[in-house]
């Protein structure tokens, strides 16, 4: 049965998030379980005036590609898809799988290889998506979640608990879901004018966290719904070389349909010298492998919406739960200075409710999971 829910989400995404405008030329792309809401999002970019790409992507075909494809298939780094990166405004990705574990039995050396053909799209994506409003260069881009059975029963709910908690999640219950996402936009704002000044950020957490991080000169980026959808962090890049100590994330990592779980990295110098997992170690090392960036943080972020309550092994609402704060190794985004690049970015998230304090510059600015300051992100 056809959710009504997905075309106010597509309104929402088309009209809000990226802002198509007439002549846009708008990448529509997802796997064979997205399709109705790749068709919604096709009528709301038709209706403003863009030219819709479809882009539906088999999750059959990349298994077939990934055990069968030989070493130089594997690393080949496709031109029609960097056309395609290089000749869009708008890119809309609509995540969704079936079966989420579909490529747990691929060995992680193959995958690893094709991530590393993948850098140089990863790359031009970033930079693309890091230049300033109004450049015509600039892609406007947004990544949201289709409810599917396979993301529900990852996340221990129902089909339909889980549709509405995706589009709860996404404020679309509320009668004006773009005001809601102008309010939190302030909020974090708020936050972001304060980190923008930090040197310095140091996270303790009761387990085996204490982590410091370099910050002097980064830009933090207000995230409010534009790009992922939905939203409710705060992010930067760290210093490549500044990070030190030890972070043990409380929830698993799930990447490519992998789950390694209890992961503990150790930072000297700004890369991990050392990583361990109780469940999937071998595939986490390969993935810090593939490359000379993908041991280096990309990204440091705060989780702020605090509408999102549970972990549901999806990084697009689990590094979001307020209360959180996750990092990223691998390539960086540009607009917040970041210089490294990799062909991995993988989101890693830990819990500060329990002992969690957050110091900028030695001051608390979170304890146990909240703000000190009444008018931040609640």
């Amino acid at each position: 049965m056809y959710d009504p829910r997905l075309d106010r989400l597509a309104e929402v995404l088309v009209r809000y998030s990226v802002g198509v405008q007439k002549d846009d030329l708008v990448v529509l792309t997802g796997g064979p379980a997205a399709e109705p809401a790749l068709a919604a999002a096709c009528r709301a970019v038709l209706k403003a005036g863009g030219h819709p790409w479809v882009r539906i992507k088999s999750d059959l075909c990349h298994e077939v590609f990934l055990k069968y494809g030989q070493n130089f298939q594997l690393a080949h780094t496709s031109p029609l898809e960097k056309h395609m990166m290089a000749a869009c405004q708008v890119y809309m990705v609509f995540w969704g799988e079936e079966n989420t574990r579909y490529l747990t039995n691929v060995a992680p050396a193959r995958q690893a290889l094709a991530s590393k053909a993948r850098r140089p799209i990863l790359t031009m994506f970033l930079k693309r998506a890091a230049r300033p409003p109004g450049d015509p260069r600039r892609v406007r881009w947004v990544g949201t979640q289709m409810p599917t059975h396979g993301c529900a029963q990852e996340a221990e709910m129902s089909l339909s608990e889980y549709a509405d908690f995706v589009f709860r999640g996404g404020k679309l219950h509320l009668r004006d879901p773009v005001a809601a996402w102008k309010k939190v936009a302030t909020a974090q704002q708020r936050l972001v004018d304060v980190l923008n000044k930090a040197r310095q950020m140091r996270i303790r957490v009761p387990g085996g966290t204490d982590i410091r991080f370099g910050l002097e000169g980064r830009r933090w980026v207000n995230c409010c719904g534009h790009e992922n959808f939905p939203d409710g962090e705060v992010f930067t890049g760290p210093i490549e070389d500044a990070t030190e100590g030890t972070v043990h994330f409380t929830y698993p990592a799930v990447l490519m349909g992998r789950e390694v779980a209890d992961v503990r990295l150790t930072f000297k110098a700004g890369r991990v010298v050392d990583a361990r997992a109780a469940k999937g170690q071998d595939f986490l090392v390969q993935m810090l492998d593939q490359d000379k960036g993908a041991r280096i943080l990309g990204e440091l972020a705060l989780g702020c919406n605090y509408d999102i309550r549970r972990f549901t092994r999806n990084t697009l609402f689990d590094e979001k739960i307020g209360g959180t704060f996750h990092l990223a190794v691998g390539s960086g985004y540009p607009e917040t200075g970041s210089r490294n690049e990799s062909g991995l970015h993988w989101d890693m998230v830990c819990d500060l409710h329990r002992g969690g304090i957050v110091e900028v510059d030695g001051k608390v600015i979170s304890r146990n999971g909240r703000f000190t300051n009444a008018a931040w992100p609640r």
